[in-house]
């Protein structure tokens, strides 16, 4: 059963999720060549917790950060580490806090400025697929309203994103949010219209597409927590945390 979340929760929610979007700005403004991944997530700690909230990630499940960063062909839950980003890496940076009791999450994918153009295969191809993520990312938003079916607003995210060229990663999902960072229902990134769960008033859910410019097969990565691409293609990812209201859908996380 998808908990349901009264106004007081959902006012919570969302200044929890000012919060997030404004660290994640911070974060993203600061993904340049030559910053390692790991100087990214000592950042994001120390913001957290300047903001009076707390990490959602770190330990949860054994993973051993507080920011998600994702380079290349990594869809998700990348671990930070020394890696020093390079000119034309596209990075996800995903990121939860929690709130006076409340989780709010949130992810972003980052392209970082091109100055070797000895790849312009590779700079179209994730030009256009960072783009084609975060437009499926607006269109499930903008379907998100009472009466609508969560197949209803995969299948628009999986036709939308074919059409660009693109294959959806089928293996990874969103979820619903609140008092847990992971709830009922899970929000797939395919499907078909009419079926799964009717949104209701009061909901709170994660849309988070996930593409690549390949396949949609993913496989372990060697951290032991990431996943990633099977065909070694490119991935992004963009999520936001989004409250159904009596006639539409607001973004908790801006």
């Amino acid at each position: 059963m998808i908990p349901l979340k009264s106004d007081k929760e959902i006012e919570i929610m969302r200044r929890g999720g000012a919060i997030l979007a404004k660290i994640m700005k911070k974060i993203a403004n600061m993904a340049k060549p030559g910053i390692t991944t790991q100087e990214l997530n000592r950042a994001a700690s120390a913001l957290v917790f300047n903001y009076g909230a707390e990490p959602a990630f770190l330990n949860h499940g054994g993973f051993p950060a507080v920011l998600c960063a994702s380079v290349n062909n990594v869809v998700v839950h990348g671990v930070p580490s020394n890696y020093a980003l390079a000119p034309g890496d596209i990075v996800g940076l995903d990121l939860g806090i929690k709130y006076q009791g409340y989780y709010t999450d949130m992810a972003v994918t980052v392209q970082l400025p091109i100055t070797n153009f000895q790849f312009p295969i590779k700079i179209d191809k994730s030009q256009k697929l960072v783009r084609a993520a975060k437009k499926a990312l607006d269109i499930a938003i903008k379907m998100a309203k009472p009466g609508a079916t969560l197949g209803d607003i995969s299948f628009a995210v999986q036709e939308y994103v074919e059409k660009q060229g693109f294959n959806v990663v089928r293996d990874l999902c969103g979820h619903g949010i609140g008092k847990s960072l992971h709830e009922e229902p899970q929000i797939l990134n395919y499907g078909k219209r009419g079926e799964g769960e009717v949104l209701k008033s009061g909901m709170v859910l994660c849309f988070e597409p996930m593409i690549t410019n390949g396949g949609w097969k993913i496989k372990k990565s060697s951290d032991g927590f990431g996943y990633e691409t099977a065909d070694g293609s490119l991935s992004t990812h963009f999520e936001h945390t989004i409250a159904i209201t009596k006639k539409f859908a607001i973004v908790l996380t801006k």
